[in-house]
């Protein structure tokens, strides 16, 4: 780091800025209760409003700039309008926009004035209803103008030359340098969280940033490590308003970063700023942006090797996607193959297209344990008197759930969001808000507890019908008193085979398992005509699940949490990391690829030589090259977590991996740092 990004660094984590946030609230009953404005107008009100009262904050160093100071985006619909609503419509998320991808790319390369002239020739010719939508998105390019100006005359004022000489150029032309474009985009992820929207994610930063930089490094306007201070700049920005992005917990707030892969025209698409974004995050250490990196077969052992490096350092991330199994399984979807190419992450996990998708990639999750608890309390089970049986009643139940999930998301209601349509492909061209759909429409639903309920039939399997040790009635008498006075049978099921042990008794259940997802899935299409995709990632449901499922049947206890996404059961020593993956890449991951990976955690001293690190980076590869579709790694230590629940003082940017996102361990709740204490910690 250079000097400059040290002091920025070292103002983040000191905090202090916070501090010189304004403690007040933004009252916008007016425009709520407005009657002669369209909605889409007043959410661009509501941003006008919010710029008017924000406190633009400059220090002298600073290149990147624009940090927070009002707390909360209030909300457009009061309490009234959304019972109303809801008596109609699914409010996912209260009806906010969320978890899509940007076309940060079109705007970056012409301009917000471009955008302005795009916006004003389809004004000419447009009916009521158009000319609402394109005036909202108008408005809220010139709040964008507004707050900029704000930051400008601040910037002057402290003798910021940085910003000040930056600002008068952008956003309103396009960047002539990636100094430039990094400040533009910044801009643009502010704006974003300004006009209330939630898990705005990154996309292909070293993509569509690549052709300012490469432009700087030929002329010799930039080394590579000025561009990386720059870059680290950047990062560090998108960290100050952490704890003001809404999510299930600090740290969920959706800023992934998608790196590598190919282009869409197939060709490699990993450059110079894959790296350089790679070792600007390997420095700063902070949770924003999660890395993501997307493979294949053909990717050079460099950047599994680097990715390693990023591992170690305890983050969580990179997150590797498979784009060997992920692009076709898009294109058996109904993606375009360039699209499908194209494909970033969600918050999490989740595929989407960015610019194009207004998809709902997680609107619900079946709870796969549930499906088994609801048959083992059935007549129907008594009556059984084969596995096959079994099986089919938890296909029958299967059908039940992904039903009743449909119908829960059949009328969806989404608030209009002016400044992401400017944001998306087409919006402005079709004078149409994101809101009321994109190219793709697609709903994915997450699959939570697939490794709990495959160990359970297998339980199942082994001790009630190919053994015959334990009769259904014992088996719910044991479940019922939550095992206590039946500890023998309890031994029984935690000692049946196990999803991760490369055991085809219990794998190919979860393979029928997943399978049957897929097919119920595929019947039905939502209400925009999208598909329902079926996927492996449990986001907080495998707490949610867990916390009111009673006794199972693999011999977990009441309460007792599930894994978290595509992995192992905990409580359980598996024979190695190495069969872990051969368990989990038998299933055929194109057929549930809405997300979700095989997360697997590691004892930090894993990473204390290089014979270790060479280890961690061969695995990924093999997982690559046995079918996987994404993979997970945490780099943590017991010992050291629980001291920093005693000690909380010493560990105060302490980094974990929670499920689709990194937090501050001191920050999350007590049954999030549990589950990660309790979760297996492999030694390679």
């Amino acid at each position: 780091m250079d000097f400059i990004t040290k002091k920025v660094y070292q103002r983040f984590l000191d905090r202090k800025y916070r501090e010189l946030r304004q403690d007040l609230e933004v009252n916008i009953d007016d425009i709520i209760n407005d009657t002669e404005l369209s909605l889409a107008r007043k959410v661009s009100k509501r941003l006008l409003r919010m710029v008017e009262f924000e406190k633009p904050i400059v220090f002298k160093e600073d290149r990147i700039g624009f940090m927070r100071t009002i707390k909360t985006v209030e909300r457009i619909l009061s309490e009234e309008q959304v019972q109303k609503l809801a008596k109609s419509y699914l409010l996912f998320d209260k009806g906010i926009i969320v978890n899509i991808s940007s076309d940060y790319e079109y705007t970056l390369h012409n301009g917000f004035d471009f955008r302005l002239r795009e916006i004003e020739e389809g004004l000419l010719d447009c009916n009521q209803k158009e000319k609402e939508e394109l005036l909202a998105m108008k408005e809220s390019i010139f709040a964008t103008y507004k707050i900029v100006e704000k930051y400008r005359e601040e910037a002057i004022r402290v003798g910021n030359q940085y910003l000040s000489d930056v600002l008068t150029r952008i956003p309103y032309q396009k960047p002539s340098s990636y100094y430039e474009a990094l400040v533009f985009f910044r801009i643009m992820n502010y704006m974003l969280w300004l006009n209330g929207n939630k898990h705005n994610t990154l996309g292909r930063f070293d993509q569509y940033m690549y052709k300012f930089y490469k432009k700087d490094i030929e002329k010799g306007v930039l080394t590579y490590e000025e561009a990386k201070n720059l870059t680290e700049e950047l990062f560090i920005s998108l960290n100050f308003d952490g704890d003001l992005y809404p999510g299930i917990q600090q740290g969920d707030n959706g800023q992934s970063l998608v790196l590598g892969g190919v282009k869409k025209d197939g060709s490699d698409a990993f450059n110079e700023l894959t790296k350089l974004c790679l070792d600007a995050s390997l420095e700063i250490k902070l949770i924003d942006p999660k890395i993501n990196l997307r493979v294949n077969k053909n990717t050079d052992e460099k950047w599994y090797k680097l990715g390693t490096l990023l591992t170690k350092q305890g983050l969580g991330f990179p997150q590797y996607s498979n784009d060997d199994i992920v692009i076709p399984a898009l294109v058996n979807l109904g993606y375009d193959l360039e699209d499908a190419r194209d494909y970033v992450v969600a918050a999490c996990w989740e595929f989407i297209i960015p610019g194009y998708g207004m998809e709902i990639p997680n609107v619900d999750a079946l709870n796969f344990p549930m499906l088994v608890d609801k048959v083992v309390h059935s007549e129907e089970f008594m009556k059984t008197e084969t596995f096959e049986e079994v099986m089919e009643l938890i296909k029958i139940q299967n059908a039940k759930e992904v039903k009743r999930m449909v119908d829960f998301s059949k009328v969806v209601f989404m608030i209009p969001s002016p400044f992401q349509s400017i944001l998306m492909k087409d919006c402005v061209k079709n004078k149409k808000d994101i809101g009321d759909g994109g190219k793709y429409n697609n709903f994915g639903i997450h699959g939570a507890g697939l490794s709990n309920a495959a160990d359970a039939l297998a339980a199942i399997k082994k001790n009630i019908f190919d053994e015959k040790t334990i009769t259904k009635e014992e088996l719910l008498l044991s479940l019922e008193n939550n095992f206590e006075g039946y500890e023998k049978i309890q031994k029984q099921l935690i000692n049946s085979p196990k999803m991760g042990d490369n055991d085809d008794y219990v794998d190919l259940i979860a393979c029928e398992l997943l399978n049957n997802f897929a097919d119920e899935c595929a019947k039905y299409k939502n209400c925009r005509g999208g598909s329902y995709r079926a996927g492996t990632g449990t986001a907080m449901f495998y707490i949610w699940y867990s916390e009111g499922m009673g006794a199972t049947c693999e011999g977990r206890k009441s309460g007792e949490p599930f894994s978290a996404n595509f992995s192992p059961s905990l409580n359980h020593n598996f024979k190695g990391v190495l069969s872990v993956i051969q368990s989990f890449t038998k299933p055929d991951l194109k057929r549930v690829c809405n997300g979700g990976p095989l997360t697997l955690e590691f004892h930090d001293t894993v990473f204390r030589n290089q014979e270790g690190m060479d280890k961690v980076s061969m695995l990924v590869k093999t997982f690559i090259h046995l079918g996987g579709h994404q993979l997970q790694l945490n780099a943590i230590n017991r010992e050291k977590l629980l001291d920093a629940q005693k000690h909380p003082e010493n560990y105060k940017n302490l980094i974990v991996r929670v499920w689709g996102w990194s937090g501050y361990f001191n920050e999350l709740d007590l049954v999030y740092q549990k589950h990660i204490i309790k979760r297996l910690e492999f030694t390679c």
